[in-house]
């Protein structure tokens, strides 16, 4: 058997190159970070015919190897370095068939590199309609490489691919421009100082610097001491290789290309007219968005309501049927419910990444970038800002690894500082459990649920709050800066379930194990905190029976008592009880206190935390959410979970921070602690006052 192919994936954005991905790697796929930094890294395997293995490495979307971003530079970075594990043998270039003039820009760079370069022609399928025809073979012979007709879509072309793969040895890896005419005195004076070095490997390492200034990446020995050259001079040889790159391109396309616009069938223009409309765009997307929260609910409720039970029946089990003890104790009251307030929210979080993953597919996210752009300069950010901000509905730690593509250093500081109030899926789960617990299962117009419109205002909310944020942090901060925005519209296109499907599964089994390890921690550690205690816990027994012994009331009232005795009177009864006053005037007790303390390791720790603060003691089969429910102001004797207090909850989760490894990333980001120490103190005071506001409003 032959060794493992290392492929590298490369092209530019929106020419489906995810898609080719996940055709030739299905599930064999592993997501990470390249090491040392917050580039995402999606990597697979593919089984190639005769038996060979290919190892498919996802490189991030670039537009040209003249990287302005961290994440192209790391295009650069894999490419220049031959001892890196993952140097490709050969370099798969994923083009769109109705953008072949700008891909081809970046395929001429790679093969001037001298790696073998396959030419993937992607969206094959739609050649016909767009009355595009194409002379591969001629095609072939000017670019000196071999090219594969695909279709992601129909799975068309992929068998092709693999096997030009496997003989990419006999390959030409003879450079498409000799990079020496556009400054030929330049180049030879570059030959003579490294006269060892490929010549136009050391010009991407030149020019390199120049794009990045002082960001930190790796470096070749000898190039800092080779400055013979301003970078104003740089950039314009950089912009005469452009040129003559694409006077090369333009002579091959000339040849081999013709589109007869006269024939093509376009629905693209007809449907942006409609859908970036400067007034029925944003009527058409927020009705979207209504639709998205509106199925969250409806749809979810049934499964939802199955898990819910089934851990309520679960923890029921394990309490009567194995021996009695601490272990099963912990078990049953610990660890079962405390899984069971994150598992019970897999239903409405898998629908919330279905439906962004949906968004994205079809090529309306680019649209929704666009429109929103123009609310966006108001507010002292560009449309880039827009993807970070749209991100943070899934997690704020990935968005903020996302501000690397914008080049302005004050616009990117501001979207990592106010990209957190933006509603995250860990403030799903607290949302949909005081939304449910607060807010009448009612119907507006006989139509709309009024959960769904309150869940939409919480998300509606919180990309408000970080406008204004953002709006204030424009005024205050004294940066001065100038940019531009450029979008790319791709076509619009059904979605490829099977990429909706991967990537349904990838990030909410990303947000259920990376949640569940924190949360089992803090369960176990909830859990033996409020079973054991100082003083007067180890007389619980005693001291409830004094207290009832000229009552008459049943033996299950007075193990009731007990259990609510002794949580009351646990370490983490006395710690509740120690940060009550601060809490009190917001409409919680002592164990919402706990709940809120032990959330600032991540948000959707709330609810199994008040899971696991509820199940011990308790003998009931009853759901988590019935058992906060049946929580009675102790004071007032009224539902502790009411409008009032429920309100004050969502504001305040609406608000706070809460969440340590979103600061870990924050002070990685800006390379201080002086940011994320600000982020918390600010967002946790405004979240405490606007909760208290709401509550001595509503009470």
């Amino acid at each position: 058997m032959a060794k493992q192919i290392n492929v590298a994936l490369i092209g530019n954005p929106n020419t489906g190159k995810t898609s080719v991905f996940n055709r030739l790697t299905g599930l064999n796929q592993q997501v990470g970070n390249y090491p040392g930094i917050t580039v995402e890294k999606k990597q697979g395997i593919c089984k190639l015919p005769r038996g060979v293995k290919a190892h498919i490495l996802d490189l991030p979307g670039t537009y040209s190897l003249n990287a302005s971003s961290l994440d192209e530079n790391v295009v650069i970075e894999l490419l220049l370095n031959k001892n890196d594990k993952d140097f490709p043998d050969v370099a798969v270039v994923v083009t769109d068939v109705e953008n072949l003039k700008r891909n081809l820009l970046l395929f001429t760079q790679i093969k001037d590199l001298g790696i073998p370069t396959i030419l993937a022609i992607n969206m094959a399928d739609r050649m016909k309609r767009k009355a595009i025809s194409l002379d591969v073979e001629q095609l072939e012979q000017r670019l000196e490489t071999k090219v594969a007709l695909i279709s992601s879509r129909k799975n068309d072309g992929f068998e092709n691919l693999k096997e030009l793969i496997i003989a990419h040895k006999t390959l030409s890896t003879k450079p498409s421009l000799n990079a020496s005419v556009i400054a030929p005195e330049y180049f030879d004076r570059l030959r003579k100082a490294f006269p060892n070095q490929d010549l136009y490997k050391l010009w991407l390492v030149i020019t390199q610097d120049v794009n990045f200034g002082k960001l930190d990446r790796k470096e070749m020995k000898g190039v800092a001491s080779f400055q013979t050259e301003s970078t104003s001079n740089l950039k314009r040889l950089q912009q005469k290789e452009t040129i003559a790159r694409y006077q090369f391109i333009n002579g091959v396309l000339k040849e081999t290309l013709t589109i007869d616009t006269a024939n093509a069938k376009d629905l693209r223009s007809r449907l942006d007219r409609v859908l970036m409309h400067k007034i029925w765009g944003y009527v058409i997307f927020f009705a979207i968005l209504l639709l998205i929260f509106q199925a969250i609910f409806d749809w979810s409720s049934y499964p939802m309501d199955f898990i819910d039970s089934s851990f309520a029946s679960f923890s029921e089990w394990t309490k009567n049927n194995l021996p009695a003890g601490d272990f099963t104790n912990l078990i049953s009251e610990g660890i079962i419910p405390g899984l069971g307030g994150i598992v019970i929210f897999i239903p409405q979080i898998a629908f919330l990444f279905f439906f962004i993953s949906i968004l994205e597919e079809s090529g309306y996210m680019s649209r929704v970038v666009f429109l929103m752009d123009r609310v966006m300069r108001r507010f002292g950010l560009s449309g880039k800002s827009v993807v970070p901000l749209i991100a943070g509905t899934a997690c704020a730690i990935p968005a903020i690894m996302a501000t690397r593509n914008i080049e302005n250093w004050k616009e990117r500081l501001i979207t990592i500082l106010v990209t957190p109030f933006t509603t995250c899926s860990a403030r799903l789960p607290v949302y949909l459990i005081i939304i449910a617990l607060v807010i009448p299962e009612q119907k507006v117009l006989g139509i709309i649920s009024l959960q769904a419109l309150t869940l939409m205002f919480m998300y509606l909310l919180g990309f408000g709050a970080a406008i204004f944020s953002a709006w204030a942090l424009d005024k205050v901060l004294k940066i001065r800066s100038k940019t531009f925005f450029v979008v790319e519209m791709p076509n619009y296109k059904l979605p490829l379930f099977k990429n909706v499907g991967i990537t349904v599964l990838e990030k909410t089994k990303s947000f259920v194990f990376g949640a569940g390890k924190i949360i089992l921690a803090i369960s176990i550690i909830l859990w033996v905190l409020a079973s054991y205690g100082p003083g007067d816990f180890n007389k619980a027994s005693e001291i409830v029976q004094q207290q009832n012994i000229s009552t008459n009331i049943s033996e299950e009232e007075i193990e009731t008592q007990i259990a609510s005795f002794k949580l009351e009177n646990s370490y983490i009864g006395h710690v509740g009880k120690f940060i009550e006053p601060a809490v009190r005037p917001l409409g919680y007790d002592w164990k919402i206190g706990i709940a809120l303390v032990s959330s600032f390791a991540a948000r959707e720790v709330f609810v199994g935390t008040l899971a696991t603060i509820y199940s011990v003691g308790s003998d009931e089969e009853e759901t988590i959410k019935n058992r906060m429910a049946a929580e009675v102001n102790p004071i007032l004797g009224t539902p502790l979970f009411n409008f009032a207090s429920g309100v004050s909850l969502l504001l305040f989760y609406a608000f706070a921070m809460q969440c340590m490894s979103t600061l870990a990333i924050v002070k990685r980001e800006t390379n201080s602690w002086k940011w994320p120490m600000w982020q918390l103190v600010v967002m946790t005071v405004i979240a405490y006052v606007v909760a208290l506001g709401a509550y001595q409003w509503l009470k």
